[in-house]
């Protein structure tokens, strides 16, 4: 899909004197579709510092084309000397902190590499960019900025009412939604305690084109396509609120380029949907596109729950909506056909990465979960 780098003239003046931009994680699925949107802008450089892990995936950047103006910075953050080297390599003017262990499934059943990658490596980065910023320039020091990315999950679980803040009270149910939890309280207290200038985002469930074959939309496309039962954890009734990857990037470029320091915005789709309505939505389209003798809702069957299943997420976004003017051009209905087409257009990608993986629709996260 191709955007514009922003349709706000005051994203382009903030951008105009950034020229050099580092993102962690950025051959992940938000990070890469950022790098996208931000090579579209000529005159930006992007350094892409990332492990380079089972889910990462570099082909949609390399399609780009930009020109020499992408690097890949092959690091863990999880080691201090490279980070610091990466840092002083890219000499940002602006970073885009996504880097993470993302899957709350992966987190129940290997939790010390969630605690590695997103408490230690977050507080490595900011580390880093504390010795970096101290030694810049007054003017770029003044305008630089670090964005972190994180989830709604840090919140916990709501009931059938209300929806998550930024005031909301932190309460993770899983060992990711923890280590996500932490890394927020780390980057917010080094900003009070070293003035380091950066902002946090909270954002609901994305997805999108290019996401990795683990999560639950590419996850049942691909075992309908495959004839494969369609796995629907406990009854199907919890709730997430999905978030179209594209305004989740319109969101993060407002964010960064208009928020307030020390700062969190929460970022929300008002896509509010059952578990078992989105795999049903999902059928349906298939049922449309890729025509069989029986329904593919003819697959979906029941399995054993999750451990600490959170029953509901909803994401308030007054304050980014009326503050920064962000507002999602997407509803889930149209997000999610546009999504099915891709990856009916690309089931070679699909083959690829998950052999790459090592991961073809196995269930994982079964602890203690039967």
């Amino acid at each position: 899909m191709n955007r514009d780098f922003s349709s706000s003239s005051q994203i382009d003046s903030f951008f105009e004197n950034k020229k050099r931009i580092l993102v962690t994680g950025g051959a992940g699925f938000i990070g890469g579709c950022l790098i996208r949107r931000l090579l579209s802008n000529p005159n930006l450089h992007v350094f892409n510092l990332d492990k380079c892990g089972y889910a990462s995936d570099l082909s949609s950047i390399y399609s780009h084309q930009a020109k020499g103006r992408h690097r890949l910075l092959n690091v863990d953050l999880f080691n201090t000397e490279e980070t610091n080297a990466a840092l002083n390599e890219a000499d940002p003017d602006i970073v885009f902190h996504l880097a993470a262990e993302s899957h709350v499934d992966r987190s129940i059943d290997n939790p010390r590499n969630f605690i590695e990658s997103n408490i230690t490596g977050t507080f490595n980065l900011l580390e880093a960019i504390r010795n970096f910023w101290d030694n810049l320039p007054e003017n770029r020091k003044d305008s630089f900025r670090i964005l972190h990315i994180s989830t709604d999950e840090v919140f916990g679980s709501l009931e059938d009412s209300g929806s998550f803040n930024e005031n909301t009270p932190y309460n993770p149910s899983s060992p990711y939604a923890a280590s996500k939890a932490a890394s927020d309280h780390i980057v917010r207290a080094w900003n009070c305690t070293y003035g380091i200038p950066s902002i946090i985002t909270n954002c609901s469930n994305n997805f999108g084109p290019w996401q990795f074959p683990e999560k639950l939309i590419p996850l049942v496309i691909l075992k309908a396509l495959s004839n494969q039962e369609i796995p629907l954890y406990g009854d199907g009734k919890n709730i997430r609120d999905w978030l179209f990857v594209e305004d989740h990037i319109d969101a993060l470029l407002i964010a960064v380029s208009k928020g307030d320091i020390g700062q969190s915005y929460c970022v929300g789709g008002n896509g509010e949907r059952k578990n078992e309505d989105v795999v049903n939505s999902i059928c349906s389209l298939l049922d449309v596109k890729a025509p069989r003798d029986q329904s593919y809702a003819s697959l979906i069957k029941l399995v054993n729950d999750r451990p600490a299943h959170d029953y509901r997420y909803a994401i308030n976004s007054r304050k980014i909506s009326n503050k920064l003017g962000w507002q999602p051009k997407h509803s889930f209905d149209s997000a999610l056909s546009l999504t099915v087409d891709w990856y009916l257009n690309h089931l070679d990608w699909c083959k690829d990465i998950s052999k790459k993986s090592d991961y073809f629709g196995g269930r994982i996260g079964l602890m203690q979960s039967s």
